[in-house]
């Protein structure tokens, strides 16, 4: 699984900023991961809902094999091809009319930070720059995302923290309007708290939000870095909520292992961007864009999306007969492929367990098992995925008896 050679210039060289399981993995392809002595196990953390077209999909192979031999890089001084068909498709599958590109989530979410407080001093007034955001959200590792995060522990031994963030309860408007005033420039939501326990929006409460900042001149924005890209059963989260933002922003799925984000916004809210305001070097590079033209292609074009949300409902049925004859599973949350299943008990314990069945999953919030698999993910890993899972949480039961 992992060599004692590699675990120790490992421990040398890398800065512990991870918690890592003992196995490193060599390859991959489709939904299963092989490490170096050939093992396989099944992948259901899917490089944290990036993976969503497996590992080795063809398509990718070859579209990015042949966009290397063209051209990886130029910078944004200049038009590339694969950068503007992106920002069309995205435009024309959304509710956007403007891209910005960048290279991850965090990056996504310091941009529609950027971008909100920016119109709103320039369309309301100077005051217009506090952003409200959600107790136990998490919007990245920057700075100020770092900062958007609702987690105490995410602060921690990082201040002072930038000023004019300020947090509410999620589905509760009756927190939020308690601290909203006339400096708020926007909400800030996720429509499925992934990092924070697959906690899902309230449709309700969503709709709320929308009046609200329609009524108020207030953004809105949604965090679309884990939910975007089909990961929910349709394309973005917000198509099944009812609810259209003002800003949104995408990452880990999107270009489908090759690192890019991408904020979203309406023409009007746009505006607000103008050369030498904001930029990235590597943001929207040709291979990044590439990548994710042939995700946005297979999901939409080859009937992956369509597949995926009979998975999803698949898996979750699954996990809802688990909780109906476990009593360590407190609950079962979550929306297409994105699940949750909430424990009693601390559910690194059960990952572990798991890691020697040869299945790869995740927790999240201590108690939370988080299930991110492959959008491609076939029926009978789903049932392979169950079967591992009722084992382990049977014997995990029952060592607590």
């Amino acid at each position: 699984m992992l060599t004692e050679e590699l675990q120790r210039q490992a421990d040398n060289f890398l800065m512990k900023t991870y918690t890592r399981l003992p196995l490193s993995i060599s390859r991959g392809r489709g939904c299963v991961v092989y490490d170096h002595e050939g093992r396989d196990y099944l992948d259901c953390v899917g490089g944290i809902a990036v993976n969503v077209l497996g590992h080795g999909h063809p398509d990718l192979v070859a579209g990015l094999e042949h966009q290397v031999r063209q051209l990886i890089h130029t910078s944004n001084l200049y038009y590339t091809e694969p950068q503007v068909l992106l920002a069309q498709a995205l435009v024309e599958h959304s509710f956007a009319q403007k891209v910005f590109f960048c290279n991850s989530g965090a990056e996504a979410n310091e941009a529609a930070i950027k971008l909100a407080r920016r119109y709103a001093i320039q369309q309301v007034g100077a005051d217009r720059h506090e952003i409200i955001t959600m107790v136990n959200s998490f919007h990245g590792r920057t700075l100020a995302t770092m900062t958007a995060t609702g987690q105490a522990k995410i602060h921690e031994g990082f201040g002072p923290l930038p000023v004019g963030f300020r947090y509410a309860k999620l589905n509760d408007l009756s927190s939020l309007e308690q601290i909203l005033n006339e400096q708020t420039a926007a909400i800030m939501v996720e429509p499925i708290q992934a990092e924070g326990g697959v906690v899902v929006a309230d449709a309700d409460f969503l709709k709320q939000l929308r009046t609200l900042c329609t009524e108020r001149q207030i953004l809105l924005i949604f965090d679309e870095v884990q939910t975007g890209m089909g990961r929910t059963g349709t394309l973005f989260a917000y198509e099944q909520f009812g609810v259209q933002p003002d800003i949104m922003t995408l990452a880990k799925g999107l270009g489908g292992g090759i690192p890019i984000g991408a904020c979203l916004a309406t023409d009007e809210v746009a505006t607000a961007f103008g050369p030498g305001v904001h930029a990235s070097t590597f943001g929207g590079n040709p291979l990044a864009c590439t990548a994710a033209l042939i995700v946005l292609r297979v999901l939409l074009e080859n009937g992956e999306l369509a597949r995926s949300r009979v998975k999803g409902d698949y898996l979750a049925k699954g996990l809802a007969e688990l909780q109906s004859r476990i009593a360590l599973v407190q609950q079962v949350r979550g929306l297409g492929l994105l699940q949750g299943l909430e424990l009693s008990i601390p559910g690194q314990h059960v990952v572990l367990d798991c890691l020697t069945r040869r299945v790869l999953i995740n927790c999240t919030m201590d108690h939370v098992l988080r299930f991110v698999p492959p959008l491609i993910i076939a029926q009978s890993e789903i049932d392979q995925l169950l079967t591992v899972l009722s084992d382990v949480l049977r014997k995990r039961q029952l060592s607590q008896m």
